[in-house]
C-alpha cells in the first residue's frame, strides 16, 4: 500500500482560483488497496467559506448527489441573498463500477464565488472501498509537517484587477481600437495629400491666370500700336 503523502484524495484547479472568482476543480481519487475498489466518494464544503454556486461534471458509472445546507449567516452573490449553500457533493459507483486497484478517478466541478479573504480552502472528504471499509481525509494542513490522513487542500490565487480577470473582448475591443485609430490617420493623411493637391492645382491655375492676362494686355498694346502706324497722317494725303 502507497504511503499516504504519496497517494490520497487531492484537488487541482484547471487553470487558476482566483479570490473572488470561479473555478473548476479535479477530486483525484486514486486506489490505495489492492483487494478493494473504490465506490463511494464524499466531499464536504467549507462551512467557514459557503459556496453557493457548484455544478458538477457527469461521470460515467457515477452517480452524483449535491447536498445544501442553510446558512447560519445569508451571503450576498451578484445582489441577491444567498441562505443556503452546497454542504457536500457525494458520487456513488454504479453497477458494477468504482476505482479498480491500480486505477485512478477525476471528479470534476465548477466552483465558485470563491471567498476574497482566504489564502485556501479546505475539503474534508470520505473514501469508502466495497469491502466496507473508509479512509477518512479529514486531517487540516499544518505548517512544516505531513498530516497522516490529510484532507484536500485547494489553494487560491490573487485575484485580478477586476476580480475576475480580463474579458476575452477587451482584446478584440483595443485591436478595433486601433484599427480605427489607424484608418483615421491614414483618413487625416489622405485629407492632407488632397489639400495639398488642391493648393498645388489652385496655385497652378493662378499662375496661368496672371498669365493670360499679361498676355492679353500685351496683345492689346500690340494691337493699338499696330493701328496707329496703319492710319495715315495729313501729310501724306495726295493732291487733287
Amino acid at each position: 500500500m502507497a504511503g499516504p503523502a504519496l497517494a490520497h484524495v487531492g484537488v487541482q484547479p484547471v487553470g487558476e482560483a482566483a479570490k473572488g472568482g470561479y473555478a473548476t476543480v479535479n477530486f483525484k481519487v486514486p486506489n490505495e488497496r489492492d483487494d478493494a475498489s473504490t465506490v463511494k466518494l464524499e466531499v464536504n464544503f467549507p462551512t467557514e467559506h459557503p459556496l453557493a454556486s457548484v455544478a458538477p461534471q457527469t461521470v460515467p458509472g457515477w452517480k452524483i448527489v449535491v447536498t445544501k445546507s442553510k446558512l447560519a449567516k445569508p451571503i450576498e452573490m451578484h445582489g441577491k441573498q444567498i441562505t443556503e449553500a452546497v454542504s457536500k457533493v457525494t458520487w456513488t459507483a454504479t453497477g458494477d463500477g468504482g476505482v479498480a486497484p491500480g486505477y485512478f478517478q477525476q471528479f470534476p466541478l465548477s466552483i465558485g464565488q470563491l471567498p476574497e479573504n482566504a489564502d485556501q480552502l479546505v475539503f474534508k472528504t470520505l473514501q469508502t472501498y466495497d469491502n466496507d471499509e473508509v479512509v477518512r481525509w479529514i486531517d487540516a494542513p499544518v505548517e512544516g509537517a505531513e498530516p497522516e490522513s490529510p484532507a484536500p487542500v485547494l489553494t487560491l490565487t490573487a485575484a485580478s484587477e477586476d476580480g475576475h480577470g480580463a474579458p476575452a473582448g477587451d482584446k478584440a475591443g483595443d485591436d478595433a481600437k486601433g484599427g480605427a485609430d489607424h484608418a483615421s490617420d491614414e483618413s487625416a493623411g489622405d485629407h492632407a495629400s488632397s489639400a495639398a493637391s488642391s493648393d498645388s492645382s489652385d496655385g497652378t491655375a493662378r499662375g496661368l491666370g496672371i498669365a493670360g492676362i499679361v498676355i492679353g494686355i500685351a496683345g492689346v498694346a500690340y494691337g493699338v500700336l499696330a493701328g496707329r502706324r496703319r492710319t495715315p497722317s495729313s501729310t501724306d494725303t495726295p493732291a487733287s
